[in-house]
C-alpha cells in the first residue's frame, strides 16, 4: 500500500523510537523511507538595552546545523539498515518544521508521512500544539502518528 514514507526525526528519544517502528514497518510493506530533519535558520539578533550578542557567524551556524542534522540522519539509515531498509536522507532549513516536513513529503513523493507524537496532554496541548498536529491538519500527504 505505502512504498515511499517520509520519517521526520528530530533526534530526541520518542523520535528515535518512532523511526526504529517505521523501519519494522516499511520493511513489512516493502516500502522505502527518506529520513527528514528541519534545519533552524540562522537566528536574527535583536540589538538593543539588554540584547545578547551571538559571536556565532551565519556560515558556521549553518555548518554546526548540518553536522546536527547528519547526526541525527545517521541513526535512522543505520536503523533502516538493521531492518534492511532502502534509506535516503533530506534537509531543509525552515523555522516551521511542520511546513518543512510537509514541503519534504511533497518534494520526495512520499505517500506517507510517519512520525512521533510528542504526546502533550491537557492546557499545555492547547497553548503549544505540536508540530505532529500542525502536519495532520495541514497535509494532503497521510500522517501515521507513533505513540
Amino acid at each position: 500500500m505505502f512504498k515511499h514514507i517520509l520519517v521526520p526525526t528530530d533526534g530526541s528519544e520518542l523520535s528515535q523510537e518512532a523511526v526504529r517502528r517505521a523501519a519494522t514497518f516499511a520493511k513489512e510493506a516493502g516500502a522505502r523511507i527518506t529520513a527528514f530533519y528541519a534545519k533552524p535558520e540562522y537566528p536574527v539578533a535583536y540589538y538593543g538595552e539588554g540584547a545578547l550578542i551571538d559571536p556565532t557567524t551565519p556560515e558556521k551556524f549553518a555548518e554546526l546545523a548540518e553536522e546536527q542534522a547528519q547526526q541525527v540522519l545517521g541513526f535512522a539509515a543505520e536503523a533502516c539498515a538493521a531492518a534492511g531498509v532502502d534509506c535516503s536522507r533530506l534537509t531543509l532549513t525552515s523555522d516551521v518544521p511542520y511546513e518543512a516536513i510537509i514541503e519534504a513529503a511533497e518534494q520526495s513523493g512520499c505517500d506517507l508521512i510517519f512520525m512521533a507524537s510528542h504526546g502533550r496532554r491537557g492546557i499545555s496541548s492547547l497553548l503549544l500544539g505540536s508540530e505532529t498536529n500542525k502536519v495532520l491538519t495541514h497535509s494532503k500527504v497521510p500522517v501515521l502518528v507513533y505513540r
